[in-house]
């Protein structure tokens, strides 16, 4: 599926299938966003994550374009039941618990401030009608990223350090669809 938002970005969408053909759009694109905290050894780790999450089958991922050039994109996976980010923190669960992890949502410098992180996060979710629930995690040193994803209709539910490297982050759920 692809689609023109008005202003020449389209948005294709791509599944595990496609993970291999996609990577290094993926990598890019992520090298331009931390350009800054390149020397980050959590940022380092970054293709690990990639392989990690685009090695689950039921990987799914967008990528907007400018032209032939990758605005941005997002990704993640349905969680395994029992191992969804929420479990600890909602007692008691939800009566729908089917989840969708959104693992990445990155925009490059060039194209921020412009509706794109919207866009794509809401492409990546609107396929979803097999899941009752989103799911992320949100670095608690960016409060006005925290904000945004609130305004999409997530709630913090709880903080969690996934990795001992990781930055805290608050553990976000919305009830799909959007």
């Amino acid at each position: 599926m692809s689609g023109d938002d008005g202003r020449g970005i389209v948005v294709r969408q791509y599944t595990h299938d496609d993970a291999a053909r996609i990577r290094q759009t993926l990598l890019d694109v992520h090298a331009d966003a931390y350009a800054d905290r390149a020397d980050d050894p959590f940022v380092q780790r970054f293709p690990w994550f990639v392989d990690h999450w685009s090695g689950n089958p039921g990987f799914s991922c967008v990528i907007g374009y400018d032209g032939v050039e990758p605005v941005g994109y997002a990704y993640g996976a349905a969680a395994q039941a029992g191992r969804e980010w929420w479990r600890e923190h909602l007692d008691p669960a939800p009566e729908k618990t089917r989840t969708f992890h959104v693992s990445e949502l990155m925009v490059r410098p060039k194209w921020r401030k412009q509706g794109h992180s919207a866009r794509l996060h809401h492409a990546l979710l609107a396929h979803r009608a097999d899941d009752d629930l989103a799911a992320l995690l949100v670095d608690v040193t960016h409060p006005k990223v925290q904000a945004l994803y609130e305004s999409w209709g997530y709630r913090k539910v709880g903080e969690r350090r996934p990795f001992p490297d990781s930055p805290l982050f608050a553990v976000m759920v919305a009830e799909l669809p959007l």
